[in-house]
């Protein structure tokens, strides 16, 4: 019986885990930059490079945020994901073996 009940919890604080990372509208998402100008690849790839820093900082402030919303498109949401991609899975060499 207590196992039944440890899996009922496990499985509804999973689920409210998973609810708490579903993704609301933005609303500056549409408005044009207030400079006119947008980021592109190379601001996205460095902007992939620092995602784990500007994370820990954007829980402590509401003026910082991970992903820019006034981007180039496809060719920012590339270099984010390249940049994130490298950090992340250690580069072009992350999957050699040592010896």
């Amino acid at each position: 019986m207590k196992k039944h009940v440890s899996t009922l919890i496990l499985v509804l604080v999973g689920a409210v885990l998973l609810t708490a990372c579903v993704a609301g509208g933005n609303p500056e998402v549409g408005v044009p930059a207030p400079d006119g100008d947008t980021a592109g690849f190379f601001l996205g790839l460095w902007q992939g490079f620092i995602s784990p820093i500007t994370f820990f900082i954007s829980l402590f402030s509401d003026n910082v945020s991970i992903y820019e919303v006034h981007n180039s498109g496809n060719w920012y949401d590339f270099g984010f994901v390249l940049g994130a991609g490298i950090l992340f899975s250690g580069g072009f060499l992350g999957g050699r073996r040592r010896r």
